[in-house]
């Protein structure tokens, strides 16, 4: 039988009502308690007017209200869009009028702070205050939390799995945002197969920390509900707060970045904090090896996945941890009921250890971005038949990703078409320089990036944080990095920060520093 994506709490609800299902500080829901409050927000959605395939803007930070609010959107027969919580009211405003948010279940303070952005949101029909009461926007119902769950129960709308159910907005190397559209089954097939690898169960503790705007951050939730397990809400200050939790809560599994792992590496982890530890996950960028090392050091019982995913396909690959020793710079194969193809810029197959572009196809390739057909035919393709005979055609997910597969099926991540760096003749991947600029044992963190250069093409600029204590030391650096790079790959300057900007999902926002970059280029030159 099919399932949808809200059937996920509830079936687990229905044989076990008292299991804990989600934490948030000192407030919980059991899973009875989480499938009352999703069948009675549905019910407060379809009296606000909710039509089929609605959108649901949900802008808060992870609390139990946004975790009740999306999967209740999606009981409805609506489309949740989960809204990071750290974006500024114009992003906010862009992705509403975007994908025209009909109902935004938000906070007083948030809807203040969005002020003259909702003028422009003419779609929007209804607010929901998850914390309070009082004047809305003009022209706009606006109701508490309290009023939206005592709606009538009434059905929602007959959906199926092939059925729109999430926009997660996603952030390019160019322009705006796109709004990756998810159906049902991508996500309920996302959640099983992650899950069976991860070999998920009733007694896990995961602990959140990535954003739901991010596919990943999401996973957390789909794949704890789809076998009983619980999930604890974190949002953190330090990353000393990501260890405490870890103790607290005695936590199973813990998904992260790299620029997380990075800080979270350079802590010392008390025993307490990893004694319930089983794995760790790792996606949205490749992981320095020293980082992994030290992971595995702190934690030694736990299990090390490196994963390899988008929002337009939700994931896949996964290293399996047993081949971390050999394969250590692998991203994997691919995840089950999943299919990664590595092709020519004509559409064949590349050779063993051939770069090609990574092609991801399955149930889980995205129904598109939202509103963007120019971009869509841009990322999601016809793949040739697979069989003879087979009239409809099949599309798939092309990634924009250089990768190679060994001649036992690994996966190898090369870099972005778009990020790759072409300096001297040679095309050159910034996550090679980042790993010998992690080696050097000098840096936090680092991003690689190319800059116009009038006899290179391009030149090759780090920007890198120095490690805790230590000065900032470009001579000392370089010299380090050339014995570990070829010529052509030795930065032609580093540039020293306290910080390196990161975008929504917290991965280093490689965009803007290149773009910052060529700015201060231009007004030099």
């Amino acid at each position: 039988m099919s399932e949808l994506l809200f059937d996920l709490p509830l079936r687990t609800a229905a044989r076990a009502a008292d299991a804990l299902a989600v934490v948030d500080k000192a407030r919980s829901l059991s899973y009875g308690e989480l499938a009352a409050a999703i069948e009675a927000a549905a019910a407060g959605f379809m009296e606000l007017g909710l039509e089929r395939a609605d959108r649901v803007g949900v802008y808060l930070p992870k609390q139990l209200e946004a975790v009740v609010a999306m999967f209740a959107a999606s009981k409805a027969g609506g489309v949740f869009v989960p809204i990071n919580a750290i974006l500024k009211a114009p992003q906010v405003g862009y992705i509403m009028r975007d994908c025209e948010v009909r109902i935004l279940v938000t906070s007083r303070a948030r809807l203040t702070e969005l002020g003259e952005e909702l003028r422009g949101c003419a779609g929007l029909r209804a607010v929901v205050l998850v914390d309070e009461v009082g004047e809305g926007a003009a022209a706009v119902v606006t109701i508490g939390w309290p009023a939206l769950l005592a709606a009538p129960r009434r059905a929602g709308h007959r959906v199926v799995d092939a059925d729109i159910v999430s926009i997660l907005y996603t952030s390019g190397s160019t322009g705006r945002p796109k709004g990756v559209v998810l159906s049902h089954r991508n996500m309920v097939t996302g959640a099983h197969s992650v899950a069976s690898y991860l070999e998920n169960r009733a007694d896990d503790r995961l602990l959140a920390v990535l954003p739901f705007s991010f596919d990943y951050g999401f996973s957390q939730l789909s794949t704890a509900f789809s076998v009983g397990a619980s999930v604890v809400l974190l949002e953190y200050l330090l990353p000393r707060d990501v260890i405490r939790a870890l103790e607290r809560e005695r936590i199973t599994g813990l998904a992260g970045v790299p620029p997380l792992w990075l800080q979270l590496a350079e802590l010392a982890w008390p025993q307490a904090a990893i004694a319930n530890l089983r794995y760790l996950t790792n996606s949205g960028g490749a992981m320095p090896r020293a980082t992994v090392a030290k992971l595995r050091e702190l934690a030694p019982q736990a299990r090390l996945f490196l994963m390899y995913g988008l929002t337009e396909a939700f994931r896949s690959t996964f290293l399996p941890p047993e081949q971390l020793d050999a394969r250590p710079d692998s991203i994997g194969r691919a995840i089950p009921n999943a299919e990664v193809l590595v092709v020519r810029p004509d559409g064949s197959a590349c050779a063993a250890e051939e770069p090609g572009e990574l092609v991801h196809r399955g149930s889980l390739v995205g129904l598109g971005y939202w509103n963007d057909p120019e971009k869509t035919a841009e990322r999601f393709k016809v793949l040739p038949p697979r069989a003879a005979g087979l009239v409809l055609p099949e599309i798939a997910v092309f990634s924009g990703d250089t990768v190679r597969q060994d001649a036992e099926g690994y996966l190898y991540f090369i870099g972005r078409r778009d990020e790759m760096i072409k300096t001297s003749g040679y095309r050159v991947s910034p996550t090679e320089v980042e790993e010998a600029v992690y080696a050097t044992g000098m840096v936090v963190d680092a991003v690689a990036t190319g800059v116009p250069h009038a006899r290179l093409g391009q030149g090759i600029v780090v920007v890198a944080s120095p490690v805790a204590g230590r000065a900032p030391d470009s001579a000392a650096l370089l010299a380090a990095l050339r014995a570990l790079l070829p010529n052509y790959m030795v930065p032609a300057a580093i540039e020293w920060r306290e910080e390196l900007p990161r975008n929504p999902n917290g991965k280093f926002d490689r965009p803007r520093l290149a773009q910052e970059l060529k700015d201060r280029l231009a007004e030099t030159s």
